[in-house]
């Protein structure tokens, strides 16, 4: 996994003619969908589509699959033979034996992204980050409010934002990926939604439109004001040794020399 990624697209699989337009927009991640996306009776055209254009393609994306106990589940897995697969999202994450059991599937190089999205999936989010292969939790934030009875998508659920980044951490992942915004033509409301995200540790989003894609990249981006603090910060113990000097009227200390560090190498990414 490019530690880099900050975009992860979803495309629904029986719409193969959006697959290629989705690679264009400038994701870091695609990934085709076969579940959530796409109706119960269109689920082996789906699969069908998609095994085609992977034996076909050039590109590297990620499969969404059906979860274990659903009609689909096996044969949603054999796509993962394919070598355009580089990993599979894997909806309603709840067990740990159940996620570790996927792996038997994987070939070289290819990761889980476990999605928790259920009130089980929260209190295992612990377990199920510690499953050889997983790179990195996401968050499906509209399926947990269903599940949880939690009404809003806002402070309503940062108390869950916060464990899937806290025990991402401990389990040395990635930052976890948040969950959608349904916002599409509102990119006020987007770039809101993706600074949140960022504030609470989130390393990337989940996008539903390519129109979400731009907004994305530029919300994970450091701000300028951040980038401007950063360098002052850095100038400033160039001349003297730390702990000894202040910026903006505040002690400079080694967390905040680290966090201008790491702000100045985010801005390098982006």
């Amino acid at each position: 996994m490019n530690p880099s990624h900050r975009s992860y697209l979803f495309v629904p699989g029986d719409r193969p003619e959006r697959f290629e337009k989705a690679l264009a927009t400038g994701a870091h991640a695609v990934i085709l969908d076969l579940e959530d996306a796409v109706t119960p009776e269109r689920k082996e055209q789906a699969r069908a589509a998609m095994a085609d254009w992977l034996g076909k393609t050039a590109a590297r994306v990620f499969v969404r699959i059906n979860p274990e106990g659903t009609p689909w589940h096996h044969e949603d897995c054999e796509l993962l033979e394919s070598p355009a697969v580089a990993g599979v999202m894997v909806p309603k994450a709840e067990e740990a034996t159940s996620i570790a059991r996927l792996t038997r599937r994987l070939g070289d190089g290819q990761e889980i992204i476990p999605l928790v999205e259920t009130v089980a999936g929260h209190f295992e989010a612990g377990a199920l980050a510690r499953v050889p292969r997983v790179s990195r939790l996401a968050f499906g934030s509209f399926d947990f409010m269903a599940d949880s009875g939690i009404q809003a998508d806002a402070e309503e659920l940062d108390a869950v934002r916060t464990n899937l980044v806290l025990v991402s951490r401990h389990a040395g992942l990635r930052a976890p990926i948040d969950g959608v915004s349904l916002a599409i033509d509102d990119a006020a409301q987007l770039e809101r939604d993706v600074r949140r995200s960022r504030r609470f540790g989130m390393g990337a989003k989940l996008c539903i439109h390519p129109k979400q894609v731009a907004i994305v990249h530029a919300g994970f981006a450091p701000t300028p004001e951040e980038v401007a603090w950063a360098r002052r910060v850095l100038d400033a113990l160039a001349s003297g040794p730390l702990g000894a000097i202040a910026v903006d009227g505040k002690l400079v200390d080694r967390p905040v020399a680290l966090r201008a560090e790491a702000i100045l190498a985010e801005a390098g990414a982006a």
